[in-house]
């Protein structure tokens, strides 16, 4: 089973949007590009915990 099988797969823009900021970051120097990652990191851990928590009552 792949990575692909496992997850929902995210719509094509959203995907392509982060590849295209990975190859921005990438191109950066190296000190630079230490900060971007962890920026990345931090709003992509900050989405996923959001996706956690209950849904309020409407």
């Amino acid at each position: 089973m792949t990575m692909s099988d496992e997850t929902p797969r995210e719509p094509a823009s959203e995907a392509d949007a982060l590849l295209s900021r990975l190859r921005v970051i990438e191109d950066q120097p190296l000190e630079s590009r230490a900060a971007a990652f962890t920026q990345l990191h931090e709003q992509l851990q900050a989405r996923l915990e959001g996706g956690d928590s209950p849904a309020p009552h409407a």
